[in-house]
């Protein structure tokens, strides 16, 4: 039998209201002006009943033994230590090795109100809320994906199977062919972006300049097609039109398309005139330039990418925190650069905003050459701005790979346990067709 460290220890039960407990097989002597403390609780609520109240003792407890004068609890003991933390110290900390989720059903079956958790344990069960969120979410889209010919009419049907053909590239064969497609179809395009560019690739117009390849130009109308009709199907066959104009990934995909209807309107509908305008001339080489937005597309064929991203946003307390110290060290080296280079005649620092340039390449690594010190102070201080910005740099590195590894590691546990969860609902759904059966 053990007993809980209290203010006031007694080896008996010398007052009234002293309880004993058998908690999975392990005895716990509990005083009575402890459990008052919480008198809503069920400990307080059995000391406070009579014995001879049969009925009310067998609604808070298992058992009881009238002759040891002991009531009996089938919970977990290890759990139960935590909780009669309370009547002590005014607060629960949850031991490692407890799952938080069935400690918060312990401490309701205890009686007990979550908010006397420890603020440290309070954080560690809002995640793990969120990742049983994310499971049944899964578990969720799983399902759906499984009951295609559960739909009420045909066109939601079809809709379904469109939407999976398009999102789930798991799904089936077809699925992942046109998956496959798709990125590929990024890649060549991404391709044609860059070789189109190249004088020796490119012809002469008939005004003397050079313009992209035909063949270049018919490969990227065949992309822009693809990408169109995959845009253009994803978004009728989604289940939430708002949703879909909303994510980030579809605003993308609209906006490495929509450069390509624009610059062909301008050619097709606009006149020459119009066409021999300086501005227009700029917006469409605009529009051009952004046709780069279509490699982001990878992103959705990518769960790496995904994980970066996801890794990133984490991580933004750390970057920010690296954009301040690159920030303070730009601003003092700069500014100590010009001061000390002033002195020579032949001076590179003009300004210093002009030095922010040669501060910001220096404490990066990089150097170009463009712009350095010739005095020998200017010479020191452009060696410890070198080292303060290596150091600077590395800080929080290992914070942001961290925060990669951990999300990266959570993601693929969250994946099997959402697996695990639907072979566990086919085995119990398997399970009760077959208990029909026999009846």
């Amino acid at each position: 039998m053990w007993t809980v460290p209290k203010p006031k220890y007694r080896n008996a039960l010398s007052e009234e209201g002293d309880i004993t407990v058998n908690i999975g097989g392990v005895r716990v002597v509990l005083f009575g002006d402890d459990l008052k403390r919480y008198p809503e609780s069920r400990l307080a609520e059995l000391s406070n009943c009579s014995a001879h109240n049969p009925e009310l003792i067998s609604s808070l407890c298992d058992d009881f033994d009238p002759g040891r004068n002991e009531f009996y609890f089938d919970r977990d003991p290890d759990s139960f230590k935590c909780i009669i933390d309370v009547y002590y110290f005014d607060e629960i900390h949850i031991k490692s090795g407890i799952c938080p989720i069935c400690f918060i059903k312990e401490m309701e079956f205890w009686k007990i109100d979550q908010g006397v958790l420890d603020e440290c344990c309070k954080s560690y069960l809002s995640e793990k809320e969120e990742e049983l969120k994310e499971i049944a979410n899964k578990v969720k889209a799983i399902l759906e994906d499984l009951d295609v010919d559960q739909c009420i009419t045909r066109t939601q049907r079809c809709q379904r199977y469109l939407w999976r053909l398009m999102e789930k590239p798991d799904s089936s064969l077809a699925a992942r062919i046109i998956a496959i497609a798709s990125f590929l179809s990024i890649l060549v395009s991404a391709v044609v972006m860059c070789v189109s560019t190249i004088p020796e690739l490119q012809v002469t117009n008939a005004e003397g300049k050079l313009v992209e390849h035909p063949t270049m130009e018919a490969i990227e109308t065949v992309c822009m097609l693809w990408f169109t009709t995959e845009f253009v199907l994803r978004l009728a066959s989604s289940p939430n039109k708002v949703r879909f104009a909303l994510s980030i990934m579809n605003i993308i995909d609209f906006m490495a398309i929509m450069p390509f209807y624009v610059v062909l309107s301008l050619t097709l509908l606009g006149t020459t005139s119009m066409m021999e305008l300086v501005n227009v001339q700029q917006a469409v080489q605009a529009l051009r330039i952004m046709r780069i937005a279509r490699i982001f597309k990878l992103a959705r064929h990518s769960s790496g990418l995904q994980t970066l991203t996801y890794a990133l946003k984490r991580s933004l307390k750390e970057l920010g925190l690296l954009l301040m110290y690159m920030g303070v060290g730009i601003f003092v080296f700069s500014a100590l650069a010009y001061t000390m280079e002033q002195s020579h005649p032949e001076t590179l620092f003009r300004s210093i905003p002009q030095s922010f340039w040669w501060a910001i390449i220096t404490m990066t690594t990089v150097g170009y050459g463009d712009i350095y010190p010739k005095t020998t102070l200017g010479k020191c201080n452009a060696a410890v701005s070198f080292l303060c910005g290596v150091i600077a740099i590395a800080l929080p590195i290992h914070p942001i790979i961290n925060n990669f590894v951990v999300f990266y590691n959570k993601q693929k546990v969250l994946e099997t346990a959402a697996k695990h969860e639907v072979e566990l609902m086919e085995l119990k759904s398997d399970g009760q067709a077959r208990k029909k059966g026999q009846e």
